[in-house]
């Protein structure tokens, strides 16, 4: 059992006319092209709602000349104290007397002992010491204070 391949002499300079015989020969080469574009347009969703997705309680938040924290791999656990003294786990409201509760609960699911207390500015200060003495009660030794920054700075160069 032999294959020949027989090859056509034509007249016009050895050019091959009319159909192709055989079979046709697979493309050797991707195409990243749709790839890209579909990456690129993945990459702007996201950039556009990653913003979207942060914790959306509306406060006051008092300025301060302090810098960010370090943010780490799991999603911050964020405490809010309304304007209206009520506080609020994430963004679900919680009586106080079951914040402690509350709180050793996650505190026993979390692998961080960090969250972030907003408290409005216009709250007294003895209610955010009681809610951070909660949430050191509740298992939670690490509390970042959220601010607004471009507030007065108490050093010479300040406002």
């Amino acid at each position: 059992m032999g294959a020949a391949v027989q090859q056509s002499e034509g007249g016009s300079g050895g050019r091959r006319r009319g159909r192709r015989r055989g079979r046709a020969r697979p493309m050797s080469e991707i195409n990243v092209t749709p790839f890209v574009d579909v990456m690129l347009v993945l990459l702007i969703i996201f950039m556009v709602a990653a913003p979207l997705m942060t914790v959306g309680v509306p406060v006051e938040l008092p300025k301060t000349a302090a810098g960010a924290l370090p943010s780490d791999d799991e999603e911050p656990l964020t405490v809010t104290i309304t304007a209206e003294g009520e506080v609020q786990i994430q963004t679900t409201a919680v009586p106080r007397d079951e914040l402690v509760a509350r709180l050793r609960a996650i505190a026993a699911e979390r692998s961080s002992d960090r969250v972030y207390l907003r408290a409005d500015g216009g709250i007294p200060y003895a209610q955010v010491m009681q809610v951070m003495g909660a949430l050191n009660a509740g298992g939670f030794s690490n509390v970042g204070l959220v601010t607004d920054t471009g507030g007065p700075r108490l050093d010479s160069g300040g406002e």
